[in-house]
């Protein structure tokens, strides 16, 4: 198809732009999503650009005009969470907390060995900490929203850990309320054992799944955002 055949180079040339970067925080070679959401929103552009008009402008101008308008967008949002997650990086170090980029998503790691003692909901005074940290950062940068989400290892009964991740959840967005974070972009679940990360069958692989994770996905309004 025509569009298509002009989607591809464009999009292609786009995300190359996307160029390794070395990690300053962690020393590892990681690649900007910038770029990627660039690529992304341009091959959007493209196809809806391409698609909408009214033939006074040719399918390839408009295809053209939208990679540019969805180009800028991805790039916007790429650079919002990217200086986003640098932050966190920082202001996280020697917390054990771990940082997982996943796309735009930023995805924060709590082990239970930070976050709450056996068989609790309380957080502990090193959970406090890293959330201060956390509650910090998301104070500066209200377009993301806020997914928290409390796991369990498979021990004892799955009625039980299911309540047991819900009240985790639900003590790590409360705390991120009281630290100023608007209680409208937090949203908490609980999984219990169900979706375990490591091996059940062995002490290290259930202490991986008794986590709590963050993820501060990006709103359409971050789009906006000029680095």
């Amino acid at each position: 198809m025509r569009i298509s055949r002009l989607m591809t180079p464009l999009a292609a040339a786009i995300l190359v732009a996307g160029c390794a970067t070395s990690d300053p925080y962690g020393g590892q070679t990681q690649r900007s999503s910038t770029g990627m959401g660039t690529g992304i929103g341009a091959a959007i552009g493209a196809a809806a650009g391409a698609l909408s008009g009214d033939g006074s402008t040719s399918r390839r101008d408009r295809a053209l005009i939208g990679a540019a308008v969805g180009a800028a967008a991805g790039a916007g949002v790429g650079a919002y969470m990217d200086r986003q997650e640098n932050q966190l990086r920082e202001s996280l170090q020697g917390s054990r907390i771990e940082i997982d980029r996943r796309g735009d998503d930023i995805v924060l790691n709590m082990p239970s060995s930070v976050t709450f003692g056996f068989d609790s909901a309380d957080l502990t005074p090193d959970a406090r900490s890293a959330l201060n940290e956390v509650g910090n950062v998301l104070a500066q940068y209200t377009d993301t929203r806020v997914n928290i989400a409390g796991h369990t290892d498979s021990v004892g009964n799955a009625n039980y850990n299911q309540g047991l991740s819900e009240r985790r959840a639900q003590a790590v967005g409360s705390y991120l309320s009281q630290r100023g974070v608007s209680s409208s972009r937090l949203v908490t679940s609980g999984y219990g054992a169900t979706q375990p990360v490591a091996s059940n069958d062995n002490e290290q692989g259930r202490a991986q799944n008794r986590r709590v994770e963050i993820t501060l996905t990006p709103t359409n309004a971050a789009q906006n955002y000029q680095p």
